[in-house]
């Protein structure tokens, strides 16, 4: 699976930016994705393959802050270009005569590198309210890789402020983003709608289908592991669908959106 992810992502990558066919903006948001979803996979799913190989599970603090920061930062990247991408959809079939005029040069610089931005930001907060955090019991992380919640489960120390600053960002990330696709799409459906022909909707509506796939893959995953309560979470759950959007949905992104391109 990582051997996929690290081709199929560079490959997207490599085609987009020697093919001047492609440089647009459709396409520099998905060349900026592929490549926050290859980042994304090579902070957690290496240092698992090297657990699995080499029987040891251990991971220093120091490192483990790392991964975690590496984590967050191309999650929340994940997430906000994912919106930006529903954005571009929604200004290419709702106002396709101004599509070249709204989608400046200039504003797909700001809506990939204000991302890149605001991702450090938060990521650097969520650190340094980690390494204030006191562990004196069982150190086992019931995961994979470093993550949130589950260090946040072995503290002894006070952690409310950290999880409102989780919830706090979530709504930011996950929950502000998902509101902003759906508003997108609504507008999208009526758009298509008004297409007078069924093969000009279904043409139309293609354009979509790819991005819409990967929308439900992504953020399905994880508003389940941090918008749920902690009640109806189970670590088992959490850890499966952590490797959705840390493995599947980067393995298979490339496949989604190929196919379409090429269909």
């Amino acid at each position: 699976m990582y051997v996929v992810i690290v081709v199929g992502n560079l490959l997207i990558i490599l085609a987009i930016s020697t093919d001047s066919h492609l440089h647009t903006p459709m396409y520099f948001f998905l060349a900026n994705l592929s490549l926050v979803d290859f980042c994304l996979a090579t902070d957690t799913v290496p240092k698992m393959l090297v657990n699995i190989q080499i029987k040891s599970k251990s991971i220093s603090y120091s490192c483990c802050l790392t991964q975690m920061y590496f984590f967050h930062f191309f999650g929340i990247m994940d997430s906000v270009l994912i919106a930006v991408m529903a954005y571009d959809r929604f200004v290419a079939i709702c106002h396709p005569l101004h599509y070249t005029t709204i989608m400046s040069p200039r504003l797909c610089g700001l809506l990939v590198g204000g991302p890149w931005v605001f991702s450090g930001f938060i990521s650097l907060t969520h650190i340094l309210l980690m390494a204030r955090m006191v562990f004196c019991g069982n150190n086992e992380l019931p995961h994979y890789f470093c993550d949130l919640t589950p260090l946040l489960r072995l503290s002894c120390a006070d952690t409310s402020v950290n999880k409102i600053f989780v919830l706090i960002v979530a709504g930011m990330v996950i929950t502000t983003p998902f509101i902003c696709i759906l508003a997108s799409y609504a507008r999208i459906i009526v758009a298509i709608m008004k297409v007078p022909s069924a093969g000009g909707r279904k043409r139309t509506f293609s354009t979509c289908s790819s991005h819409l796939s990967v929308v439900v893959l992504f953020y399905g995953t994880a508003i389940g592991v941090y918008l749920c309560p902690s009640s109806v979470r189970t670590v088992l759950n959490e850890k499966a669908s952590a490797v959705m959007y840390t493995a599947v949905t980067p393995m298979l992104n490339p496949f989604i959106y190929s196919l379409r391109n090429e269909t």
